[in-house]
């Protein structure tokens, strides 16, 4: 995520940088922005009838906001964006947890193997 971070940190800059009369720096903050969609779609998995990874595609979504707005001097957003992340992350997963767990979540637990699972080898 740090670098996530850092990374959209120094894109931003770079458009500053070279922001002029005929060059639009948001541009590269918006190819910023693509290449980001594409790293958090590749953290979402599906494994058994279950979606994983939503959290860190968000995560790192997030993390890639924070850098372009301080790169682009937006610090006082940068900070109260990583606040309000930090408050979200840490306070939310204890309420998480006082919820109840959906039915088909605790199938799953009692057969490991799950209903996918090939039938076993069998020599003959």
């Amino acid at each position: 995520m740090a670098m996530v971070s850092v990374g959209s940190c120094i894109f931003s800059e770079v458009g500053l940088a070279l922001a002029g009369p005929h060059v639009d720096a948001t541009r590269i903050a918006a190819q910023v922005v693509t290449g980001i969609g594409f790293l958090g779609a590749g953290a979402i998995i599906r494994q058994r009838g279950d979606i994983r990874g939503l959290t860190t595609a968000a995560g790192v979504w997030v993390a890639a906001a924070i850098g372009m707005a301080t790169g682009f001097r937006l610090y006082i957003l940068a900070t109260l964006g990583t606040a309000m992340v930090v408050v979200a992350l840490a306070g939310l997963r204890p309420i998480a947890r006082l919820l109840p767990r959906h039915e088909d979540e605790e199938e799953e637990e009692d057969d490991p193997a799950g209903p996918e699972a090939p039938p076993p080898f069998v020599e003959s």
